[in-house]
């Protein structure tokens, strides 16, 4: 069976794990050739030291009815991130999907810490990672992409413009760099959009990510023995989720409305109809705002 995505092709920055993989592995069951990169392979593991490989993803991709492409890449290095981008448009031609899903600062950022209290190289490398490596990708692929009409770049970032706007995120170096990712789609919708594509950010909601499961000691089968600790992580959703948001977004044709807009998988789901693994619809923002930040009991009636 062929999918909406049958004959697509798709780059997947930084996708190994969290919402990258599933991400990757979304587009993959939608029928996507997806490329996906990372800096964890079987040979060797990030600063990260954990077990999920890039090569893992491209497994995950192909088992869903795609085929997944693994070319592992540090996308601070130019030349790997050019090389990557040749290789895609020697081997297909086209690129109909760009994900900026770089991160790689889960273990740099100091949680309500102010800027002359944190490490400062941490603080500038947690930047370079989760900003620059996006404008360096966008760099090189975006001509590629703009080869056919009806291109597709998404921001992955975390929070809406709206929630961003107005709170204050862990602290300035995070802040900055979710703020940062959000004008990113803004600015490249300005640019992309009189030439034929598009460009969102998108944030996933509270998400059970390998690294959020394990900090809960808990794995997806048994997620909500960790509801005893935190019983807000009730409206969480899975990689997965935000995957099936970027499925049905490039899958749209007329996605063209949405170009420069900061959008959640929660609120896209609203609008596509799709569900997570479970069936259900977590609107993880706005319990965010009318529950969590209000001050009210975890309760999750109205918003899965």
């Amino acid at each position: 069976m062929s999918g909406p995505l049958e004959g697509k092709v798709a780059l997947v920055a930084g996708a190994t794990r969290g919402a990258g993989r599933g991400i990757a592995v979304e587009l993959g069951a939608a029928g996507a050739t997806v490329y996906v990169t990372g800096r964890s392979t079987r040979a060797r593991r990030s600063e990260y030291d954990r077990p999920e490989t890039v090569e893992d993803t491209a497994d995950l991709v192909t088992a869903a009815g795609g085929q997944g492409i693994a070319v592992p890449t540090d996308h601070l290095d130019r030349t790997a991130v050019r090389d990557l981008v040749d290789r895609v448009a020697a081997e297909r031609g086209r690129l109909d999907v760009l994900v900026n899903d770089i991160w790689g600062g889960e273990n740099l950022f100091e949680w309500d810490t102010p800027v002359w209290e944190h490490d400062l190289d941490n603080g500038l490398r947690l930047l370079r990672l989760a900003v620059e490596t996006h404008a360096v990708t966008s760099h090189y692929a975006l001509p590629l992409l703009l080869r056919h009409p009806g291109g597709l770049v998404v921001e992955v970032t975390d929070g809406t413009a709206e929630y961003n706007g107005g709170t204050y995120r862990v602290n300035l170096f995070y802040d900055l760099a979710k703020t940062s990712v959000l004008r990113m789609a803004f600015a490249l919708g300005h640019e992309l959009g009189p030439r034929g594509a598009t460009a969102v950010a998108l944030t996933p909601g509270w998400m059970r990510s390998e690294i959020m499961l394990d900090a809960y000691g808990v794995g997806e089968e048994n997620w909500r023995d960790a509801l005893a600790r935190e019983p807000h992580f009730a409206i969480s959703e899975t990689p997965r989720f935000t995957g099936r948001a970027v499925a049905a977004l490039a899958a749209d044709p007329d996605v063209a409305r949405f170009n420069g807009r900061s959008l959640s998988s929660g609120g896209l789901a609203r609008v596509y109809g799709f569900t997570d693994l479970d069936g259900s619809r977590p609107d993880a923002w706005r319990y965010l705002v009318e529950v969590q930040d209000a001050g009210k009991p975890a309760d999750v009636t109205g918003y899965r």
